[in-house]
């Protein structure tokens, strides 16, 4: 299982009128964790976007379970539970509050698509290579 943390600062500009993150932002506070993390290995998605592949999301899942506030330090885990065997990538996202308590979970499946044709295909193999070690075995040798 490969699992990465992130910090990000909740913004004045991400809070509503009750001073309370918009719900819409936890969106870019996952991907912008999901960008870190990748970006940890050693790969970047400019680098997928060069080798011609992308990943747009498919689906999108958010429980809120407790508020984040105004310049509040926020801790965003990113879990990835399986290496992909194909061309579908799940991240399951924790966000956790200054006081290390759970706020918000999401779940996001993209899928790896080549950029010209906008087909479906496999991860690329740099960022297999990168998250392999993460897996045992038997998650990676299907």
């Amino acid at each position: 299982m490969f699992i990465s943390e992130s910090q990000i600062r909740v913004r004045y500009a991400e809070t509503d009128q009750m001073g309370v993150v918009y719900h819409g932002n936890y969106a870019q506070y996952f991907e912008t964790a999901r960008a870190e993390s990748i970006r940890k290995l050693g790969f970047t998605y400019k680098d997928m976007e060069a080798a011609g592949i992308m990943m747009p999301v498919v689906e999108l899942h958010t429980k809120f379970l407790r508020p984040a506030l105004y310049d509040e330090l926020l801790t965003v885990k990113v879990i990835l539970k399986e290496l992909p065997p194909h061309h579908r990538i799940e991240f399951h996202h924790e966000v956790y509050s200054e006081n290390n308590e759970l706020i918000t979970v999401g779940r996001i499946v993209l899928y790896f698509i080549e950029t010209k044709t906008m087909k479906k295909t496999s991860m690329p193999g740099q960022l297999l290579e990168k998250l392999r070690p993460y897996f045992n075995y038997d998650d990676h040798a299907r």
